[in-house]
């Protein structure tokens, strides 16, 4: 068997029980080289089965084992015969499953926690903490999240580490290759979590390091080729992270095969439009059709003022002016789109009825009927951090690719109340400027994302010895890991200064910068 048609044989299971870290999981086995996929808990025992895993991890969980109807992992995954790595709420159901027992604890642990070696097993290692004095060599900083904890360790377990108030913070089988953790590996506060997950699946597992850019590339060109064969595609390029890594992947798997749809809807970023025909049309030789539509979407924005309401038009006119091009195509079969593993995850649906709602504005969803397409989801196994490292090996600019989120709905969340065409004009060129000072200054790669918002009040403003009564704009700029938590960044006042300056000296429309100092929650990250 060649290394590329073991690219997912060596796989990792990940069974989910609901831990807001999970995603985390199969993102960190995949960053150790290891496909991994993450399926619901109650994932049906043939199904395992037939997925064939080199190993399975349990992930953590908000429920109590010990109370009724309480989540269990299928009992194939004992029965298998690989290893198995339960975490949190995954190592406490383990525990139960095998004749252990769990209670709740009197302390509860969440946060910062140092779990001291008791035993070095094949899990553990040779990992070390502070690893120049030998005085601390067997205590590990790590990242605590539970309230319950394993009283009893099922008949063949040894506890391999501990704290003052949990007894068992990890414990082995060895013989039967059963491990579980208290904490959480995952996270990027247990600061050996990832060569732990790398012990278990390299050195417990024995998974190779095959999942790679140049591995997926050349996996999927050849998937591409199979699926699509002599037909045309079509894709609706954003400009986005997701829409331009299927873009240059498709055009290296069928190359003219590919139409690519750019729907400029006069709601970019400042020259945004022709960045992107000069980027995949000029330099990429990509058949791009630009439709410019700015006169459409803003003639049925006009006087539109609720957020969801603005949402709402942008998306439907996306639909009617890309489904206008559409027709004017013959011979298309496929439908390319951005999906990516995420938003599978979301919309996965376990037997008890626990769903996420999938969010649909990834997608170019709700075509008329008479537009037929086979679809085509080329990323729809990566998570957004694979996607990124793909399309820098496919030739894309790392600037790009790694260019700060923006909306779907564009500036037009961004224009507090209704949209118009000069209150665009004014955010475009004040973002613009926000932009080029973030990066000047090193700032730009520090936040997870920035960008200026136009607040449609007039202020009173002095320029030289005349009045202004102009626009104010805001800026934003957020530090986060999971965008379901964020700080405002601690800018420097310096940098501050520099931009709103600048921004007022070059835009005669705007008479007053502020800075938002709202964290999420209460705030959200973008405005509307």
């Amino acid at each position: 068997m060649t290394a590329l048609s073991q690219i997912t044989t060596d796989r990792i299971l990940i069974l989910d029980f609901g831990s807001q870290y999970s995603q985390l999981i199969a993102r960190r086995v995949r960053e150790a080289g290891v496909y991994s996929e993450m399926h619901p808990f109650d994932m049906d025992s043939n199904a395992i089965k037939a997925f064939n895993p080199k190993g399975i991890i349990l992930s953590g969980g908000p429920e109590s084992v010990y109370l009724e109807n309480s989540p269990k992992a299928p009992q194939i995954v004992f029965e298998l015969g690989v290893p198995v790595l339960g975490i949190c709420y995954g190592f406490q159901t383990m525990s139960a499953q095998l004749g252990g027992s769990v209670v709740a604890g009197k302390v509860h642990e969440f946060g910062h926690a140092q779990v001291q070696i008791n035993h070095r097993d094949r899990l553990i290692g040779n990992l070390k903490d502070n690893a120049d004095d030998e005085s601390v060599c067997d205590v590990l900083n790590v990242w605590m999240s539970h309230g319950d904890k394993v009283a009893n360790l099922p008949e063949g377990f040894g506890a391999t580490s501990s704290t003052p108030s949990c007894a068992f913070a990890s414990a082995s089988d060895e013989t039967r290759g059963f491990y579980g953790v208290q904490f959480h590996p995952e996270v990027t506060h247990t600061a050996k979590g990832v060569q732990l997950i790398s012990n278990f699946v390299h050195g417990i597992c024995g998974c190779d390091s095959l999942w790679n850019s140049e591995n997926i590339i050349e996996m999927r060109v050849a998937q591409l080729r199979k699926q699509i064969g002599d037909e045309k595609v079509l894709l609706g390029l954003s400009g986005g992270v997701d829409s331009s890594v299927v873009a240059a992947l498709l055009h290296k798997a069928i190359g003219d095969q590919l139409t690519c749809v750019f729907v400029d809807n006069g709601l970019l970023r400042l020259n945004e439009g022709e960045q992107v025909m000069q980027m995949f049309a000029k330099n990429m030789g990509i058949h791009v059709i630009r439709a410019d539509a700015e006169n459409d979407f803003l003639s049925a924005l006009a006087g539109v003022t609720d957020p969801e309401a603005k949402r709402k038009i942008i998306g439907y006119k996306f639909i009617e002016v890309f489904s206008e091009e559409a027709r004017k195509l013959d011979g298309v079969k496929f439908l390319a789109q951005g999906t990516i593993y995420p938003d599978v995850i979301e919309s996965a649906k376990t037997k008890n009825g626990k769903a996420h709602v999938i969010k649909s504005h990834h997608n170019v969803g709700g075509l008329p009927d008479d537009l037929h397409f086979e679809l085509v989801e080329p990323l729809r196994d990566l998570f957004k951090d694979e996607v990124r490292k793909l399309g820098v090996a496919l030739g894309l600019p790392h600037e790009m690719i790694y260019r700060h989120p923006f909306p779907g709905p564009g500036l037009g969340v961004r224009i507090l109340g209704e949209i118009r065409k000069e209150y665009a004009d004014i955010l475009r060129v004040a973002d613009d400027i926000f932009m080029q000072e973030l990066r000047a200054s090193g700032w730009y790669d520090k936040t997870a994302q920035a960008f200026a918002v136009f607040c449609p009040v007039k202020s009173v403003g002095v320029v030289g010895d005349a009045r202004r009564y102009a626009w104010v704009i805001s800026l934003r700029a957020v530090e986060t890991v999971d965008f379901m938590t964020a700080r405002f960044a601690y800018l420097p006042y310096e940098l501050v200064d520099k931009i709103s300056t600048r921004i007022m000296n070059e835009i005669k429309d705007v008479s007053r910068v502020v800075y938002d100092v709202s964290s999420k929650p209460p705030a959200t990250i973008e405005w509307e």
